[in-house]
């Protein structure tokens, strides 16, 4: 039971010593499980009222104006942009003979949706994201099974939702089909090219339609029964015949339905999974459906199906669980490819549709890798390779022979040979033992005198893999120590792993975080003082949890596109996907774990509290703005609080990038300048 009371209070302007932007207070009362709590900036939730809109506008004055007073800025900003400007390319799709890919050369903004006809062939341009308009990107969303039709989605700013168009390549034109700004799953064409399959997501749930070519009207395929909770994805079999549909419960995709759509036959969905709690990513190769799965196997395992009986009693193991865990899986070749990461360290190997081990793919280095991508019925195949030290590149990976061949780099002005990287194990408070791999200059003088920027993520069954980051290179080659914890909540060793770090047991996240800030702090790499921490959106609420829980061991917070009040986020968004991994405060006894950590809801005053900067923006259409927006007020209300606390907010920022260069590169001097500021870092 909830009671709410809206308190007609006179309006109470706060001026804290640091001299922040009035925030006034409207508070709000709520007895929520027979708890009472007040919240003091529940108006800041609406983001488009006027008097919102106004605040926003002071706090982004006041921001600039720190942040403009902090020297070094033409410095900062020379090398990142040294690191950042640089020629990017992504994997390439090939279809029909054509090669379809992303690139972004050195000198302009966005990326272009590129094609080569050939693997040798020129390059041609379909779609210049510099030539979109103020703020918008392009992106490949899918690619006809022959190569003659692409969709593709135009971003605004940072937002999740794109418009999605769709192209002849043959005559390089845009249809007059498109599908309007949403959030959009996937999209399949049909074999005949007459139309195409597409899942979206409505107020009420996700659904799946076909749309003919040409026509204005849809029809409804799948989806009618689920609610908005859940999500639906698609992939489409090399022959175009065979579409698999599949269903998530959450965002973790621990809970997944499996079904099938013959497009030749017609007739009802067909069944392959709906029953089990599990992992299920499934992919059609030849007569089989193969299942990347943790069905009765917690590190995961490969199973199949035939296409003709689907029947569980018929299902058959092909690769068995093993003692790393399995990451994903690709058909390519006629083969299966899986990526397994030992002590999170990325390794290939390629099996044969019986199960056995053919090779691993030889990496060049101790590093990630992101899986074999090409087709069922080709020899070729692609993947991407990076490490701390080394820029993203493409291999070109020959199936039958293992033949590799450079495809593609970032060439990034970086001197990867005075680095040193290494992985530590720390234990954290009940006694588990933690990775994290630290990169720093060789040399390093183990004094306590290092800066030290410390990020992790820690849920939602992500795995925190060495890869390069322009981020790091810029702090380790000016002399501090990068450091990326592996902490429970993620993927790294498999699904009790990532359940350790869940719902009840989210406090072990924190205090594995805060383990590894005592590990650096006792082995002398730094001390509180030089001590910096970030995480953005489920590392938001990591780093906004443990800056209250122990403020004493951090000298500045970078808090990015947070999570923040967690009595109320799952009623903002999509933020629903996100109960099965945090809970719901409807839950009477889940409300209670959730208030004990809710960072929104354990701000103590009389506390000193380390520098922080929230940073969130208003194309945030996933985690809600409101969080950064009300914890700042929050935060700057507290009498006494002397050290700054910033809001950065970017009104074109988001969740899916999309800015850019210029202001990715802007916003990451910011970060910096803020935590050198509060460091005492001088260059």
């Amino acid at each position: 039971m909830k009671l709410v009371t809206f308190l007609l209070v006179p309006v109470t302007y706060l001026m804290a010593a640091n001299s922040f932007p009035e925030t006034h207070k409207e508070p709000v009362i709520e007895t929520i499980h027979g708890v009472k709590i007040t919240d003091n900036y529940r108006w800041l939730e609406d983001q488009e009222s006027p008097r919102t809109r106004e605040w926003v506008k002071s706090q982004m004055g006041y921001t600039k104006s720190f942040l403009d007073a902090v020297p070094g800025r033409a410095r900062v900003e020379k090398r990142l942009g040294e690191l950042m400007r640089v020629d990017s390319i992504g994997v390439p799709h090939e279809a029909g003979g054509r090669y379809f890919y992303s690139r972004r050369p050195k000198d302009s903004s966005q990326p272009m949706l590129c094609l080569r006809q050939g693997l040798n062939g020129a390059e041609e341009v379909l779609v210049d994201g510099n030539k979109l308009g103020k703020g918008k990107s392009a992106s490949l969303f899918e690619v006809s099974n022959d190569g003659k039709m692409i969709a593709f989605g135009i971003r605004q700013g940072g937002e999740d939702e794109v418009h999605l168009k769709l192209m002849n390549v043959d005559t390089r034109r845009q249809l007059e089909d498109d599908l309007p700004r949403a959030r959009y799953y996937g999209i399949v064409f049909a074999e005949d090219h007459k139309g195409y399959y597409y899942a979206t997501m409505l107020k009420e749930g996700p659904r799946v339609y076909y749309r003919a070519i040409g026509d204005t009207t849809a029809k409804l395929i799948f989806g009618e029964r689920y609610g908005n909770q859940y999500g639906i994805g698609m992939r489409q079999d090399d022959t175009g015949r065979y579409i698999l549909f599949s269903v998530w419960l959450g965002s973790s995709g621990d809970h997944t339905e499996v079904y099938l759509l013959d497009t030749k036959k017609g007739g009802p969905v067909r069944v392959v999974v709906d029953d089990l709690p599990n992992k299920f990513s499934a992919a059609i190769g030849g007569d089989e459906i193969f299942f990347e799965t943790n069905w009765k196997a917690p590190k995961g395992r490969v199973m199949a199906a035939k296409l003709s009986n689907l029947d569980r009693s018929k299902w058959r193991e092909v690769i068995p669980e093993g003692q790393w865990p399995l990451e994903n899986m690709h058909l390519v070749g006629g083969n299966i490819s899986v990526t397994y990461l030992e002590n999170v360290v990325s390794k290939i190997r390629v099996y044969s549709t019986a199960g056995k081990m053919l090779r691993e793919v030889t990496q060049p280095g101790i590093g990630t890798a992101n899986g074999l991508f090409g087709r069922w019925g080709s020899n070729e195949a692609f993947y991407q390779y990076q490490s701390v030290s080394t820029p993203p590149l493409i291999q070109r990976y020959q199936v039958t022979d293992g033949a590799t061949k450079l495809w593609a780099k970032m060439d990034v002005p970086f001197n990867a040979d005075q680095m040193e990287v290494k992985q530590v194990w720390y234990s954290s408070k009940d006694g588990t033992k933690i990775p994290m791999f630290l990169t720093y200059k060789k040399g390093l003088q183990l004094d306590g005198n290092n800066p030290v920027f410390l990020t992790a993520y820690g849920g939602f069954n992500i795995s925190m893999t060495p890869t390069f980051s322009a981020t790091a290179a810029y702090w380790a080659e000016n002399g501090g120590v990068f450091a990326v914890p592996s902490l429970r909540g993620g993927g790294e060793f498999g699904e009790a792993w990532h359940k350790a770090g869940t719902k009840e047991k989210k406090q072990n996240v924190f205090d594995d975080f805060i383990a590894a800030a005592e590990y650096l702090i006792a082995n002398k790499y730094t001390r509180p003082e030089k001590l910096a921490i970030s995480g953005g959106s489920n590392g938001g609420l990591l780093v906004g949890a443990v800056e209250l829980q122990r403020p004493d061991l951090y000298g500045a917070v970078l808090c990015n596109i947070p999570l923040l009040d967690m009595v109320r986020y799952h009623m903002f968004k999509i933020a629903r996907f996100w109960v099965p991994e945090y809970g719901s405060s409807e839950e009477p006894d889940q409300f209670q774990f959730i208030r004990k950590y809710s960072p929104y809801h354990n701000v103590k005053g009389g506390v000193k509290y380390p520098a922080t900067m929230f940073i969130s923006g208003d194309s945030d259409t996933r985690v809600d703005p409101l969080h950064a927006r009300k914890m700042a007020a929050l935060m700057q209300s507290l009498s006494g609080q002397v050290k700054p606390m910033l809001l950065h907010y970017d009104t074109e920022g988001g969740h899916s990038g999309g800015l850019p260069i210029e202001k990715v590169i802007s916003n990451a001097a910011d970060n910096f300048l803020f935590v050198e500021s509060q460091l005492g870092i001088a260059h």
